[in-house]
C-alpha cells in the first residue's frame, strides 16, 4: 500500500497525494501526460479497474492480467515528449522500465495516443518501439 505522502511512482519527483492518488480516486487528468504517470503507478500499485476505465472503449482490452508470474516489479518511468496535436488528442512517449522476477530488466519505449472526450483523458492507443 502507498500513503499520501510517499514518492509518487511515476518519478515525478512529487507526493503520491498530489501527484497521481487524486487521479486514482476518480479526479480527471489535467493533461495526457499526467494521465500517462497515473497509468504507469497504477501498473505499479496494481489498479486494475482504473486502467480499464482511462482506456478508451474503442480499444480498450477485455482484461487485464496483472498478475504475472514471476511478479512485475516496475523499476521507473522516464517521459520522453508530451506533444498537443489537437484540442482532444495528443501523445505521450516515454519509456518504462521493469523486471520480471530475477530477470534482466526489460525496456518498454512507447507513443501512446490520448483523446479527450467529455472533458477526461483517455489512453487510445500506442506504438512500441
Amino acid at each position: 500500500m502507498i500513503g499520501e505522502s510517499d514518492a509518487c511512482p511515476c518519478d515525478s519527483g512529487q507526493h503520491y497525494g498530489g501527484c497521481c492518488g487524486p487521479l486514482h480516486d476518480g479526479f480527471a487528468a489535467g493533461t495526457a501526460e499526467a494521465l500517462m504517470r497515473s497509468r504507469y503507478s497504477a501498473y505499479v500499485l496494481l489498479l486494475k479497474d482504473y486502467l480499464l476505465a482511462t482506456w478508451h472503449p474503442r480499444t480498450r482490452a477485455e482484461d487485464l492480467n496483472l498478475a504475472t508470474t514471476p511478479p512485475t516489479r516496475w523499476l521507473g518511468l522516464q517521459i520522453r515528449q508530451h506533444q498537443q496535436t489537437g484540442d482532444d488528442r495528443a501523445i505521450v512517449e516515454f519509456v518504462a522500465r521493469y523486471r520480471l522476477g530475477g530477470g534482466s530488466a526489460v525496456r518498454l519505449h512507447e507513443t501512446s495516443r490520448f483523446i479527450r472526450e467529455g472533458g477526461r483523458w483517455y489512453y487510445l492507443d500506442g506504438d512500441v518501439r
